[in-house]
């Protein structure tokens, strides 16, 4: 730095109106927590939890703007102005012509499994999410991974982790033939992969790919702002270009997408599909009156679609997202000094955990990243989730765990909620349980749903 020049901090570019206080509880409360929840940290009851960063789904604070924007709610059965308004919104950032609501994300995945997967179809895609690929394999589909070598290192400083590895899509098409891959599955900042963006060249040049076997494209665009908050950083030729650029370019490679709105849009309940294809649009349409709402409405009041409208102009504001993706970096940063192994680089909603490299005393048929969830909720009551074996789950044909090379512990951000004091605390809490690495031992599982067993399993220690 040059002689004279300081650094100079930011700042959240919000400031509080209402307080919500939190419980700080002792560890032999926290004790008995955990062991009522069974190790498991989605069990937990929120009021034993002081610092809650299990997810940013659903969890964000929403704005003046937004609450005041709830008051126009209209509760029409049918046609409601806040669905025109929410649809509006959509067709002027993201660029679809088609929107139909849902109550939330998996609903959406959940539709469009149905209306586009055939049993025995190959699915194609920049690394599973739990509830995506689950729907894919009811649907009678089986998900295939072309993302590239590097998301499985989280040791790995590249960029652009989320890209598609071309030659691995080449590869599906030649074995299972065009016809047999109804869309490919792109997601947009993989969590799996540690919170890791897509590039536009690649997503680009898998549109091309893509276009010359007509295999569509459909975007998992639930964090696509910090996706494009990366590209505008770390692409080439992407520096001066808006966010909402980017993202309009972005979705311009893609039929269509499905979108958790608990994320990015900054409101607790919502999601939906925005799409191009009008076949698919007036099956979507269809479906979402069975299984969630009228098509005006998916699951979702009239004030939550108004909220939810605001919230994507909010969500795509550079301010908002240059402190966003700003805390989770110092967060990691900061645990990152003191030798703690994490997910390189850090990525935008979360800072993971490498459980491997933590606890590398343990197998992972011990759930070392499941354990240390409960370690680091034991020292200060922050709660986190695990992303590993666990997440996984089993191979629907042979009854196998499903081994990742990734076995992390995640630690996600609501947005607008915590202060840089909690980034602090949370990195001690971290630290404390770093510090004892050696003397923490494994789990076994002594109860497993049949399906997206990360939410109920419980453990016991070994």
């Amino acid at each position: 730095m040059a002689e004279g020049i300081r650094r100079r901090s930011w700042a959240e570019p919000w400031k509080v109106k209402v307080v919500e206080p939190v419980r700080v509880t002792t560890r032999a409360e926290r004790e008995s927590a955990l062991e009522e929840a069974g190790w498991n940290t989605f069990l937990l009851r929120s009021r034993d939890v002081t610092i809650d960063l299990l997810t940013d789904s659903g969890t964000s604070a929403m704005s003046a703007q937004q609450w005041a924007a709830m008051m126009l709610g209209d509760e029409a059965y049918a046609g409601s102005a806040n669905f025109y308004h929410m649809e509006e919104a959509i067709q002027t950032v993201y660029g679809y012509p088609h929107v139909v609501p849902t109550h939330q994300g998996r609903a959406a995945e959940h539709i469009i499994s149905k209306v586009l997967i055939s049993p025995g179809d190959v699915i194609p895609g920049n690394m599973y999410f739990t509830t995506t690929r689950m729907h894919q394999e009811l649907a009678g589909g089986t998900f295939v991974d072309v993302i590239i070598d590097e998301a499985h290192d989280p040791d790995s400083e590249h960029p652009f982790k989320g890209n598609v590895d071309l030659d691995k899509m080449r590869a599906v098409i030649r074995e299972h033939g065009a016809k047999r891959i109804p869309y490919v599955s792109l997601a947009a900042t993989v969590n799996m992969a540690g919170g890791q963006p897509v590039s536009l060249g690649n997503i680009s040049a898998l549109h091309e790919l893509c276009r010359g076997h007509g295999i569509p494209i459909y975007l998992d665009k639930t964090r696509i702002a910090e996706n494009a908050w990366f590209i505008k950083l770390r692409e080439p030729g992407c520096a001066d270009k808006s966010i909402r650029e980017i993202i309009l370019e972005m979705c311009s490679h893609t039929e269509g997408a499905w979108m958790s709105a608990k994320k990015d849009h900054l409101v607790n309940i919502g999601g939906y599909l925005a799409l191009r294809d009008e076949r698919v649009f007036e099956e979507a349409r269809n479906l979402v009156v069975v299984y969630e709402g009228l098509h005006t409405y998916g699951g979702m009041t009239g004030r939550d679609m108004e909220a939810l409208a605001r919230g994507i102009y909010e969500s795509v504001d550079h301010d908002h997202l240059h402190s966003r993706v700003g805390q989770v970096v110092y967060l990691g940063e900061k645990v990152a000094r003191e030798g703690v192994p994490i997910v390189k680089p850090i990525g935008g909603h979360a800072v993971f955990l490498n459980a491997r490299k933590f606890l590398p005393h343990l197998p992972q048929d011990a759930f070392p990243a499941q354990r240390l969830t409960g370690e680091i909720y034991l020292e200060g009551g922050v709660r986190t989730m695990e992303r590993g074996i666990v997440s996984a789950g089993r191979d629907m044909r042979t009854g196998e765990h499903n081994r990742p090379a990734l076995e992390l512990v995640r630690v996600a951000l609501p947005r607008r909620v915590y202060t840089q004091a909690h980034m602090d605390v949370t990195a001690e809490t971290v630290l404390e349980a770093w510090d004892r690495r050696d003397a923490i031992k494994g789990l076994e599982m002594v109860y497993e749903p049949k399906y997206l067993r990360f939410f109920q399993a419980r453990f016991r220690p070994l």
